[in-house]
């Protein structure tokens, strides 16, 4: 009888044992789940101050995943971007600065909007309706994103935008008429929305009253493996086109439209980025590796599959999808190791890509490239998405 009741006190203490062991596990549960699921939030932060005393903020949005992307009001740039791998660590995945005076005075346009036109128009030329109009030469003797100050370098007005799956904040500014050269006064707009899917959509609009030249992008370099002394040489590169545009010894399109195939600028299957960088081509030898503009095989303007990008070691697939009729897809030849790192150490030649949705460079002087001119009582439009995930 006694050993009966021993019996039934043991069993009653390891039930009980085992409730409470069960119940604190369901608390830690609910507590991780709390974390790792909060309300999508915005927060803003002062990043520094202009060379003309403008304050400079920064606005972090955050996911219900945990990805969080910083932006600036100063050239829209993306600041940071974190990303998980397939052991579920936050990295932050685009190349950028710590501090503002670098991205005032050495930024190689990294995270930033770029206009009123981005890429190369040559020797800074252009006509429109009978006008010729002459922009700056700011890269050897082409005019290249946008001039002296283009949208990079310029403060713009931000409206945050919070709903249950998506943070995000709307930009504007007003480019006055004969700003860099340009006609007319443009009203610009972009969005930033980042959802709960983790992908990231960037909405252009734009309208003028006088006829003009448009084109704009988003031009964030990646590192999908979070680490920026590796190269990018062995993510591997998907891009929907069958052609590219050929460059002269200036990176101006020459108006050929070149077929991939057979070249090393295949990329319709996935290929690492370094397989072929090295070849004996002239292409590869003006653009010291790739830095040219792909021709999407669908030119609709759908929001259509670009572009991805895997890195293998973490995990981490980049895809990119546009109503844009090609991408400029570059390979930071052009990193030397000058510029500081925000995670110590300096950016070393191709240790970022990037894939800049856009209309084709030097349009305004290839009547057979598809047009960039906007009219009075036209509206640009264009929208980009970036979508982050893990192969495990």
């Amino acid at each position: 009888m006694i050993q009966k009741q021993l019996f039934d006190q043991t069993v009653g203490k390891l039930l009980m044992f085992f409730i409470s062991l069960l119940f604190l596990l369901s608390c830690k549960t609910e507590m991780k789940n709390k974390v790792e699921s909060p309300v999508p939030s915005i927060i803003r932060t002062n990043f520094g101050t202009t060379k003309n005393n403008e304050a400079v903020y920064q606005y972090t949005l955050k996911n219900r995943k945990g990805m969080q992307i910083s932006i600036l009001n100063y050239g829209g740039i993306i600041t940071s971007w974190t990303a998980k791998n397939r052991k579920n660590e936050f990295d932050d995945i685009v190349l950028g600065f710590d501090n503002f005076t670098d991205y005032e005075n050495k930024n190689p346009y990294f995270g930033a909007i770029v206009g009123r036109y981005a890429n190369r128009i040559e020797k800074g030329t252009f006509e429109l309706n009978g006008t010729q109009y002459q922009l700056p030469v700011n890269d050897n003797t082409n005019h290249l994103h946008g001039g002296l100050k283009g949208f990079d370098k310029v403060i713009w007005e931000v409206n945050t935008l919070k709903k249950d799956s998506m943070v995000g904040m709307e930009l504007s500014y007003t480019s006055p008429d004969g700003e860099e050269g340009y006609p007319g006064n443009l009203n610009v707009f972009v969005t930033y929305a980042l959802n709960d899917d983790n992908e990231l959509s960037v909405t252009y609009k734009a309208t003028t009253d006088q006829s003009t030249i448009v084109n704009l992008t988003q031009h964030s370099y990646f590192n999908l493996s979070g680490d920026f002394n590796k190269e990018i040489l062995d993510h591997e590169v998907v891009l929907n086109a069958a052609s590219f545009l050929a460059v002269d010894a200036t990176l101006i399109p020459t108006g050929e439209i070149k077929n991939v195939k057979g070249t090393p600028f295949d990329f319709t299957a996935p290929k690492k980025i370094g397989r072929d960088i090295t070849i004996e081509d002239p292409q590869l030898k003006f653009g010291l590796g790739y830095d040219h503009c792909w021709v999407l095989t669908d030119q609709s303007s759908e929001n259509k599959f670009v572009a991805s990008a895997y890195d293998p070691e973490s995990g981490r697939m980049l895809e990119v999808y546009s109503t844009e009729p090609g991408v400029q897809f570059y390979t930071g030849n052009f990193l030397d190791g000058s510029l500081a790192s925000k995670k110590g150490g300096f950016y070393k030649h191709r240790t970022g890509f990037c894939l800049e949705t856009q209309h084709f460079p030097n349009a305004p002087n290839e009547p057979a490239f598809p047009s960039t001119v906007l009219n009075p009582n036209e509206v640009y439009e264009s929208q980009t998405t970036y979508k982050l995930s893990v192969i495990k």
